[in-house]
C-alpha cells in the first residue's frame, strides 16, 4: 500500500510546477492503473519536501513529547515483563514451640516449610495476552507522539513560512509603490499632474510600508513560536513547498491512513487489554492453589514429621461478579473502537475533500493574480503616457497586491493540507511502520 501511493506521489513530483494542468490529467491516469506503478529509489522520494528527513527526524526525536512517549514505552515494556512472569513468590515459614507435660519433662519443638501459589495455565495465557496488549499500546502511543509532533512541526513551519513569503511580496509591492511615486513626481514636474496626485502616491507608499512592517512582525512572532518549540530549526528553510494534485482514489488513501493510524491502534490495543482482562477474570473464578513442603521436630526430636501442604481458597460470588463486569467492559470497548473508526473515516474524508479543493482554489487564485499583475503593469504604462488617471493606477496596484496575497494564502492552505495528508498517511519523513 505504501509503495503504491508513494510511487504515485513521486511520479507527480517529476512534473514541473508550470505544468500543473497536465499534472491533473496525469494524476487521473495514475489513479486508473495505480497498482502497476514502479517504485522509484528512496532518494527521489526526499524531493517531495523542501524539509529533508535528515533535518526533520532529529527535531522530532529530541522533542520532549516524543521523549516522554519513549519513556512511556520503556515503562510499558517493564509492565509487560511483570505481567508475563508469575506474581507469586516462594514463602518460607519457621515456627518454634515448647511442649510441657504436666509433672513431666519439657521439649523444644520446631516446624519449617516452604510454599508457593501456582498460577493456573489459563491465567498465565490471559496475562501473556495482557502483556502483549500493553506493549502494543505503548508502541502505539509512541507512534502517536511522533505523529502529533510532526503535525505540530509542519503547522508551525507553515505558520512561519506564510508571513516570510508575504514579506517578500510586500517588498515587491513597496517597490511598485515607489515606482508609482517616481512616475507621478515626473509628471508633476512636467505639469501633467497635480500636486495632489503626488500626495496620494506618497500615502500609497506609506500604506505599503505599513503592510510590510505588519507581515515582518507576524513573521518574527511565528519564528519565535517555531524556534521555542523546535530550537534546532534553521531559518534556511523559508521556502514554501508546492502542493501536488492528489493521485489515487479516496478508498486507497483511507485504507493507508487507517492502517497507519496510531490513534486507532491505541484504541485497538486497549480493547485487547480489556479482552485479556476479561479472560483473566473468567479464569480467576477458579482460585490458584498453594502447595508446599514442610518438616517438623516434636518431642525433643524423638518424632520427625515430613509432609506436603495444599490449600485452595473457596470461591465466592464476587469472582463471578467480576467476570460479568469484564464482559460488559469488553462490549463497551468494542463500541469505542467502532466509534473511533467512524471518526477517523470522517476526518480522512474531510481532509481529502479539503486537499483537493485547496489545490483547485490555489490554481484559480494563481491565475487571477497573474491577470491582475499584467493589468497593473499595463495601467502603469498607460499612466506614464498620460492615458490613465492616478486613481486607476493606484486601484490596479492595490488589486494586484491583494490578488498576490490571496494567491499566496491559497498556496499555503493547499500545501498545509497536502503535506498534512502525507503526514497522516506516514508517507514522508520515515514515519511508516507496521
Amino acid at each position: 500500500m505504501k509503495q503504491t501511493l508513494l510511487a504515485a506521489l513521486i511520479t507527480g513530483v517529476t512534473l514541473s510546477v508550470s505544468a500543473v494542468i497536465s499534472a491533473n490529467a496525469a494524476g487521473v491516469a495514475l489513479a486508473t492503473d495505480i497498482a502497476q506503478l514502479a517504485v522509484l529509489p528512496k532518494e527521489t522520494a526526499h524531493d517531495l519536501l523542501l524539509l529533508p528527513t535528515a533535518v526533520v527526524r532529529p527535531l522530532i526525536d529530541q522533542d520532549p513529547l516524543v521523549a516522554a512517549a519513549r519513556a512511556g514505552l520503556d515503562a510499558a515494556r517493564q509492565d509487560a515483563h511483570l505481567l508475563t512472569n508469575s506474581p507469586y513468590e516462594w514463602t518460607a515459614k519457621v515456627t518454634t514451640q515448647r511442649r510441657t507435660i504436666e509433672t513431666g519433662p519439657r521439649y523444644n519443638e520446631w516446624n519449617a516449610g516452604i510454599e508457593r501459589t501456582l498460577r493456573l495455565p489459563g491465567k498465565a495465557r490471559a496475562d501473556g495476552n495482557m502483556a502483549q496488549a500493553t506493549l502494543d499500546e505503548g508502541e502505539a502511543r509512541y507512534g502517536e507522539a511522533l505523529h502529533e509532533t510532526t503535525r505540530q512541526l509542519l503547522g508551525l513551519w507553515m505558520d512561519w513560512v506564510h508571513p516570510e513569503q508575504s514579506y517578500a511580496l510586500a517588498v515587491i509591492h513597496l517597490q511598485a509603490a515607489q515606482e508609482n511615486l517616481r512616475i507621478v513626481e515626473k509628471r508633476v514636474k512636467a505639469g501633467d499632474a497635480a500636486k495632489l496626485d503626488a500626495s496620494l502616491a506618497r500615502a500609497e507608499l506609506a500604506e505599503q510600508q505599513r503592510a510590510g512592517i505588519d507581515v515582518k512582525t507576524a513573521a518574527a512572532v511565528a519564528w519565535a513560536r517555531l524556534h521555542a518549540r523546535f530550537p534546532g530549526f534553521s531559518k534556511d528553510f523559508s521556502a514554501l513547498p508546492t502542493a501536488l494534485p492528489l493521485v489515487g482514489g479516496g478508498a486507497l488513501w483511507r485504507e493507508r491512513i487507517l492502517t497507519q493510524s496510531d490513534e486507532l491502534k491505541i484504541a485497538e490495543a486497549q480493547l485487547q487489554k480489556v479482552q485479556a482482562h476479561g479472560a483473566r477474570m473468567r479464569a480467576d473464578k477458579i482460585p490458584d492453589p498453594t502447595v508446599g513442603l514442610f518438616t517438623a521436630s516434636e518431642v525433643g526430636g524423638r518424632e520427625r514429621l515430613t509432609g506436603i501442604m495444599l490449600s485452595i481458597p473457596i470461591p465466592g460470588s464476587q469472582r463471578s461478579s467480576r467476570a460479568d463486569k469484564a464482559t460488559h467492559t469488553d462490549e463497551m470497548s468494542r463500541l469505542e473502537v467502532a466509534l473511533k473508526k467512524r471518526q477517523l473515516d470522517a476526518e480522512i474524508g474531510a481532509s481529502l475533500a479539503t486537499t483537493q479543493g485547496a489545490y483547485e482554489g490555489w490554481q484559480s487564485a494563481e491565475s487571477g493574480s497573474s491577470n491582475m499583475q499584467d493589468n497593473a503593469l499595463l495601467m502603469a504604462r498607460a499612466y506614464s503616457l498620460g492615458e490613465a488617471d492616478l486613481q486607476s493606477l493606484l486601484t490596479s496596484r492595490r488589486q494586484a497586491a491583494t490578488a498576490a496575497q490571496h494567491a499566496l494564502s491559497a498556496k499555503v492552505t493547499a500545501s498545509r493540507s497536502y503535506y498534512g495528508l502525507l503526514v497522516d498517511a506516514h508517507l514522508i519523513w520515515d514515519m511508516a511502520h507496521e
